[in-house]
């Protein structure tokens, strides 16, 4: 059992020391992984990597009890916590007290052909959203690597599958959320 596994157990079990362990453990590997998504946002983004890691755990091991089955289960989490703040920020930009959509996000990270606008961040949102309901390892892996800023061996690492088996995931997601993306533009127009 590894150390962060160990010590989510004992978070598990209410130590409260064992959250102030914790982050010594998984603070660069998620300041890697924050640094890494925002360096693919448009300039002028105001969210730190470090401001992200730090709300993104502040998600994690808040006031809730949380449930970890290991180390990879924890990423995912932060995969996703880092994902619902993102979002969150896209759509506080959208707003119209916020410039109405005039700020700009970089969508190339997921190869789905999309502008960069906040308006397409939230279309592919509710796609991911739809998707996670009918696969959700496929969305997962999506979750992982745009969000998470996993590459494609880290993703299929932390979810416990093969490479291939993960590349057939990102495959699989790249082709339905282009196809939902899309259908949803027609929608729009």
């Amino acid at each position: 059992m590894s150390d962060v596994t160990r010590i989510l157990n004992a978070i598990e079990r209410g130590d409260a020391k064992a959250t102030d362990e914790l982050l010594p453990l998984v603070y660069e590997e998620l300041r890697l992984l924050a640094a890494q998504k925002l360096s693919q946002e448009p300039p002028g983004q105001t969210l730190q990597a470090t401001a992200l890691v730090h709300e993104a755990y502040l998600k994690l091991v808040g006031s809730e009890p949380q449930s970890w089955e290991s180390r990879g289960h924890f990423f995912s989490a932060a995969a996703e916590a880092m994902r619902r703040i993102l979002i969150d920020n896209a759509r506080r930009k959208k707003s119209h007290r916020h410039g109405g959509g005039q700020q700009r996000q970089d969508m190339d990270a997921l190869e789905v052909p999309l502008s960069e606008r906040s308006e397409d961040l939230l279309a592919l949102d509710e796609a991911l959203t739809r998707l996670a309901q009918e696969e959700p390892q496929v969305a997962e892996i999506v979750k992982l690597r745009y969000f998470g800023g996993l590459t494609l061996e880290q993703a299929a690492e932390v979810k416990g599958i093969s490479r291939r088996t993960a590349g057939r995931y990102r495959d699989y997601a790249r082709l339905w959320l282009y196809r939902e993306v899309t259908r949803d533009e027609g929608r729009h127009r």
